[in-house]
């Protein structure tokens, strides 16, 4: 599997698909570089990446999100 450059117009559609099925207040922020994934935001906080991938010419989207134990200890 290849991953290749995440761009604009993917980041505005995967923002829209997550808006609609997940909550309408993420958003996509492209990081400074040049990469292969983006980063998703609601408000002010990271929740993860979405990264770009490419495999026998199907392009797929991979949404990642990292969660600390530190963050469940208020739960």
């Amino acid at each position: 599997m290849s991953q290749t450059v995440f761009n604009h117009t993917e980041a505005s559609k995967v923002e829209a698909f997550l808006r609609q099925r997940l909550n309408p207040e993420l958003k996509v922020q492209m990081r400074q570089r040049p990469d292969e994934c983006a980063e998703i935001y609601l408000g002010a906080e990271c929740l993860g990446v979405v990264s770009k991938n490419v495999d026998e010419g199907e392009t797929s989207y991979s949404f990642e999100i990292t969660i600390l134990d530190i963050d469940l200890d208020d739960l």
